[in-house]
């Protein structure tokens, strides 16, 4: 697959040739869909929780006598139906994590880009860099390029000038190569690679 090569305000920068073994795969949704599942269970924090009959500080004492008033036979006031009881089956602290193979996690990220190649939103700029840290100058580049919505990727580490200016802007993230995933492909309309970030992508996913 061959895309043209531009810079962030839109000028030519050449072309380059994409591995199809990377991003030429049929999407598979239900690997994507697995690969977000896992993401999203492993960054929840788990510490939900609820106070249940043991943990209530009130009387465990019987109510009152089992036999002769009428009523409906009951022990102790911290019993959940009872205002001021505790809670029958309510969520405890807990790890939401669940196991995903590494093969499968690196198989998913294959589908995640191809399936953006597949909708003609991966774009490439020959680098993500500037002079200054301008937000001003970087959302005029984008407004002539037709980009409101992105995840831009760097191959090494991220200029700091860049950053600086890409962070004020809404709907717009920026990652180093290593932080790359498929559920942040994903949540944004464009995937923007730079030239080395395709380099990188492609050795590591190859």
């Amino acid at each position: 697959m061959k895309l043209d090569v531009i810079s962030f305000d839109g000028q030519s920068a050449g072309s380059i040739e994409l591995s199809d073994a990377v991003f030429g795969l049929e999407p598979r949704p239900d690997l994507i869909a697995r690969m977000i599942r896992w993401q999203l269970a492993k960054r929840r924090a788990g510490t939900h929780a609820v106070k249940n009959r043991a943990d209530i500080a009130r009387t465990g004492a019987k109510m009152y006598k089992q036999k002769g008033t009428g009523g409906a036979r009951h022990g102790s006031k911290r019993a959940p139906q009872f205002v001021g009881g505790g809670r029958a089956f309510g969520p405890q602290v807990r790890s939401h994590e669940h196991d995903l193979n590494k093969k499968v996690k690196a198989l998913a990220l294959r589908h995640a880009l191809s399936a953006k190649a597949k909708d003609g939103a991966i774009v490439v700029w020959e680098n993500a860099q500037l002079d200054a840290p301008k937000t001003k100058v970087l959302k005029a580049g984008f407004d002539k390029t037709g980009i409101t919505s992105a995840l831009i990727i760097d191959g090494g580490a991220l200029q700091e000038n860049f950053a600086l200016a890409a962070r004020n802007i809404p709907k717009v993230d920026v990652l180093p190569v290593e932080g790359v995933n498929v559920y942040d492909i994903l949540r944004r309309e464009k995937l923007v690679l730079t030239r080395s970030a395709v380099d990188a992508l492609e050795a590591r996913l190859k």
